[in-house]
């Protein structure tokens, strides 16, 4: 039970369990709704399991649960007991809504296009939130977490998007429609997209820069008014010659109007520059588990 837990306890363990209901069920959602109607195969097991829901008599969630089984036997080893069975439930729960939500809502298919995009949002929400945790719902959502071990430095979404290319030409083949490569490129994309956006967006921060001759005043002023901490480093005026000191700080986008404000309100003389940054570990910011 302990290895279940981990280090967060129980609050942990049901912050996972909220992360996998709503992860599966837009999951779900995208392909219940937007692809499955318009035979996009959006990659991944769910888009195996639509081109062959296709030539036979069984259905898209059964086909998911059935290819995901090999899947998750194999990974045993590599995840630990908490998120194999997280995956595990998120898998069945992903089987589960495919076809419930199938049952209960009407599919669109007045424009292929906007099911391609649409379809690739929602599914790039369900497994961006699933991803967030280092959960998967299977098939190359878990590929693509396992290949994350070997290539740390690969986005999660091109891992993915690499793994599902395959799948889109076994579906062309399947489907005979060259169409069906177009649209599913589009979702994969998307959803892609989304998924970096979900998994590096929410760290997303400004590293700001200031050149002062009042690095003193300036760091107390930002320590005092933006709860966010300073660095003060000896600089010299490349130019002038003249001893300054350089101040970095870390800061969200959403205060980066202020911070910039109060900076020149303290020196306007400050020279100041902005670089983004994707990944940021430490106080205030994500925290390394």
């Amino acid at each position: 039970m302990k290895e279940i837990l981990g280090n967060e306890g129980w609050p942990g363990l049901l912050r996972d369990m909220l992360f996998v209901l709503v992860g599966s069920m837009l999951t779900a959602l995208a392909i219940a709704v937007f692809t499955v109607p318009n035979d996009i195969a959006p990659g991944g097991v769910s888009g195996m399991a639509t081109a062959l829901a296709y030539i036979t008599p069984i259905r898209v969630g059964v086909w998911t649960l059935l290819l995901n089984v090999p899947l998750l036997l194999a990974a045993w080893r590599l995840q630990g007991p908490r998120p194999l069975a997280m995956t595990l439930i998120a898998t069945v729960l992903l089987s589960f809504f495919i076809d419930f939500l199938d049952d209960l809502l009407p599919g669109y298919t007045n424009n292929p296009l906007l099911a391609a995009v649409f379809g690739g949002v929602l599914s790039g929400l369900g497994v961006g939130i699933l991803f967030l945790r280092g959960i998967s719902t299977g098939g190359t959502d878990l590929a693509a977490l396992l290949l994350k071990r070997l290539f740390p430095n690969v986005p999660s979404g091109t891992l993915l998007l690499i793994v599902d290319s395959a799948v889109v030409a076994f579906a062309v083949c399947i489907f005979r429609d060259i169409e069906v490569a177009l649209y599913s490129a589009i979702t994969i994309w998307v959803s892609s997209k989304v998924i970096d956006a979900l998994t590096q967006g929410v760290d997303y921060a400004k590293v700001i820069y200031i050149i002062t001759d009042r690095g003193e005043e300036v760091s107390g002023t930002l320590n005092r008014y933006t709860d966010r901490g300073t660095t003060l480093l000896p600089a010299q005026g490349g130019y002038t010659g003249s001893d300054k000191q350089m101040v970095i700080t870390v800061t969200r986008r959403s205060v980066l109007a202020q911070t910039l404000r109060l900076i020149r309100e303290t020196d306007p003389r400050a020279f100041t520059f902005v670089m983004n940054s994707t990944e940021v570990h430490g106080e205030g910011f994500k925290r390394d588990e």
